[in-house]
């Protein structure tokens, strides 16, 4: 192996080149700036998407809900049931179909969006970026995940 492929394939595989890495460690790092914005309304990062879920459509089937967050049934369950025991949704019974298990907001849920409409911007400010900049990355990172899904 020449000099000139070693560095090819040592370029290859630098950890600092890698999209996977950079996505990890940026998503480890904004979820981060989350958890004091989100800790006073006894909210995860996982639980806070849930909410926002809920907080554009109101209720919201169980398999909606894994479809709009992108999470297997049984990884959103345990999020749901702690919410629940947090008094901000309930669940039930579809009346019209016992399969489907319907998330609702509670009065307390649904008045923690007013707290909540804060957060977008204390995470702006977090951050210290255009917000173009931070939709520009939004949408190329809509664009990866559509790439990466695709099959």
């Amino acid at each position: 192996m020449t000099n000139e492929t070693t560095t090819v394939t040592a370029s290859l595989l630098s950890l600092e080149d890698q999209v996977c890495f950079a996505l990890a460690v940026a998503s480890r790092s904004v979820i981060a700036l989350y958890r004091p914005i989100l800790e006073p309304l006894g909210l995860t990062h996982p639980q806070y998407l849930v909410m926002l879920a809920l907080w554009e459509r109101d209720p919201r089937t169980v398999r909606d809900l894994s479809a709009a967050l992108q999470l297997e049934p049984a990884t959103l369950s345990p999020l749901l049931k702690r919410l629940e025991a947090s008094g901000y949704i309930t669940r039930a019974r579809n009346a019209h179909d016992e399969r489907a298990l319907d998330v609702r907001l509670t009065p307390v849920g649904r008045s923690l969006r007013a707290e909540a409409e804060q957060i977008p911007h204390r995470i702006v400010d977090e951050l210290q970026l255009p917000v173009e900049d931070l939709e520009a990355l939004r949408t190329s990172l809509q664009r990866v995940t559509a790439a990466a899904t695709r099959r």
